[in-house]
């Protein structure tokens, strides 16, 4: 006889027999035990545990020509020894008929099923269908069963088992049982495994078996299928196969979990080289990128389960070796930082899906391993600040504190954008209180050194100074403050902080709206408005900018005008207004809105006039081009 699978060799023939899924079998046999017997059934789950097997089963023991609590079958399983059992379980009953709905899909097979469907059994007691792979049935096919499946004749039964029930149209899934299956639990499958091996006298380590039974990943048959091919490649001891862990794990292309360990202790200890060389290594003995990844977040997933759980929880499929060994992991990490750990290789498991160079999106997956146990978490940062813990000192590049009044020009700022850690350091910082005259400029005032407040202290880890622990140095007397002044990305006035006797001066409101657009990311317009003409006109502060209507509106959009509006509002008197309008030339006022108001057309502007526009040169060098004209957009051209 020809050789048979261990798949089908041990294919269950009982209810009994079958594995992992008591809620379906107990259903099953009580009602055959009670005679309730439905027309249709529908049997979903996870591939290659037992949907098909358990209609094959059900099929036997509706044509069973043994009744039930005879000596031949004292219980509703099927005999398994009178002609109907026998020719069922061989495939060639003349009334069980099996499709593969895969292929017979369409109206036309549905059609002659129905037609079939009519007449008697040609011998047992019910004319069973049984059809695998449902779902990829057409609705038109689907339609035209379901008068007959609502209706059927007594004689018929139908059983649809499938993948993907949710395909299934619900007029059919209302009309019928719906039994899901469960996957297979890990310790099932390996003593499944086990006693198959002491019945083909294999000898087998347990270790080994473990393997087996994790890459079956829930299916029997699949776990099956390894153990065959395992088998048929291994090593034989005196005429017997013999099944070891490093031969299942070299024949499954796998690696030991105990390099992820190691991995996950090269993390702790932030060294990033250690990390890349395990990862080459495993590159280097043939491994695949893909493969290294689906291993190392099964291995975090574990880990994750194992920190929240415990090792014994029954959330860990995996053998005890294995459960120690993520337990031994878990316990040098937080839930956080393994939660984080397993986004990021999820992330990095997806992106080898479609990536050329696999191998470098794999090592900068797990160097972001690393460099996430440098981050400090925002609820451990907001307590320390709360209780007036001292906070840990970040290395940075070291950087002289900026002045606000005396700040880069706004092409500068344009190429270097500001990192939200500096714009958080530097609001938080005490900002001293000084007035300008619009008509002569007068020295700044020092910055207060005295002791600041709580949240003074989110400047000791964002801010640029060189030392994190000490308050800004104060600003020298003699700095003059420009008219005209280009405000700096990074500081903002906070409004608590700037004492207000009467209408701002124009120099420093420019220097703050002007800072609070940019670091919304409005650098454009913050630079419109930093180039335009700010002075008081009773209680509206109005902004005379050098660009048309048209222009305006595309660059101080909505979004720009709020966060000017509220910037303004902070540090002006209520009853003070804030109004931005186009160029000088036939202009009129639009109110407190913000919103530039309608000027009238104008002569256009020349070439060598345009050209030294900050508009026109921030294109030129952002677009490293020659510009050869200039068209000024105005109404009604």
């Amino acid at each position: 006889m020809a050789y048979q699978v261990l798949a089908r060799k041990y294919r269950p023939q009982l209810f009994a027999d079958v594995a992992g899924q008591d809620h379906v079998t107990r259903t099953l046999l009580n009602a055959l035990a009670q005679n309730r017997i439905a027309h249709g059934y529908i049997f979903s789950g996870h591939r290659g545990i037992g949907k098909t097997t358990v209609a094959r089963i059900l099929a036997m023991a509706l044509n069973c020509r043994s009744a039930i609590g005879s000596a031949e079958r004292p219980t509703p399983e099927p005999c398994a020894t009178c002609v109907a059992c026998t020719e069922i379980r061989a495939g060639n009953a003349v009334d069980v008929i099996e499709i593969d709905a895969a292929t017979n899909r369409g109206i036309d097979e549905i059609r002659e099923l129905r037609e079939a469907a009519r007449y008697s059994p040609a011998r047992d007691r019910y004319k069973i269908y049984i059809l695998d792979e449902a779902h990829q049935i057409t609705d038109a096919a689907f339609n035209a069963l379901l008068k007959t499946l609502e209706e059927p004749p007594t004689h018929v039964v139908f059983m649809m088992a499938t993948t993907q029930p949710e395909d299934i149209p619900q007029t059919i899934r209302s009309r019928c049982q719906h039994f899901s299956f469960h996957a297979v639990r890990f310790e099932v499958i390996q003593q499944q495994l086990r006693q198959i091996a002491q019945q083909e006298q294999i000898t087998a380590e347990e270790s080994a078996l473990s393997l087996l039974a994790e890459a079956g990943d829930g299916s029997m048959r699949d776990a099956l299928s390894i153990m065959d091919q395992a088998i048929a490649s291994a090593a034989c001891d005196d005429g017997q196969p013999k099944l070891e862990a490093a031969h299942v794990r070299s024949l499954m292309g796998t690696v030991s979990n105990a390099v992820f360990e190691q991995m996950l202790l090269a993390v702790k200890e932030q060294n990033a080289a250690s990390m890349l060389e395990q990862a080459a290594a495993l590159l280097d003995a043939g491994n695949a990128p893909q493969q290294i990844a689906r291993q190392l977040v099964r291995f975090l997933r574990n880990c994750l389960m194992a920190r929240i759980a415990g090792e014994k929880s029954g959330l860990l499929q995996i053998s005890e070796e294995e459960r120690a060994r993520a337990g031994r992991a878990a316990s040098i990490f937080s839930e956080e930082d393994l939660t984080r750990f397993l986004n990021t290789m999820l992330r990095t498991f997806d992106d080898l899906g479609y990536r050329q160079e696999q191998r470098f999106h794999l090592e900068l997956g797990l160097l972001k391993l690393v460099y996430t146990q440098r981050l400090l978490p925002l609820d451990d940062i907001l307590r320390r600040l709360s209780t007036g813990i001292a906070l840990p000192a970040v290395t940075k590049p070291q950087s002289a504190p900026t002045n606000v009044l005396n700040a880069p020009s706004p092409a500068s700022r344009m190429q270097t954008a500001p990192t939200p850690a500096a714009t958080l350091a530097a609001t938080s910082t005490a900002v001293a209180s000084t007035r300008t005259d619009s008509a002569s400029a007068r020295p700044a005032t020092a910055m207060p050194t005295g002791p600041r407040d709580t949240q003074s202290g989110i400047a000791d880890i964002f801010g640029d100074t060189a030392s994190k622990t000490k308050p800004l140095a104060p600003l020298p007397a003699e700095t003059p403050i420009s008219p005209t002044p280009m405000p700096a990305l990074q500081p903002v006035f906070s409004a608590k902080e700037v004492i207000v006797e009467g209408p701002p001066d124009a120099a420093i409101l420019r220097a703050a709206v002007c800072s609070d657009m940019a670091n919304g990311g409005h650098q454009t317009a913050a630079s419109l408005l930093e180039a335009g003409i700010w002075q008081w006109n009773g209680k509206e502060m109005q902004v005379q900018t050098a660009v048309s209507r048209v222009m305006l509106e595309m660059a101080y959009n909505a979004e720009a005008q709020r966060i000017a509006r509220e910037s303004f509002r902070q540090r002006a008197p209520a009853g003070y207004n804030f109004n931005v309008v186009p160029e000088a030339r036939g202009n009129t006022s639009t109110g407190s809105t913000g919103a530039p108001a309608t000027s009238p057309k104008a002569a256009p502007q020349s070439t060598p006039q345009t050209m030294d526009h900050p508009l026109v040169q921030h294109a030129q060098e952002l677009f490293r081009a020659e510009i050869r004209s200039v068209v000024n957009l105005r109404e009604g051209n």
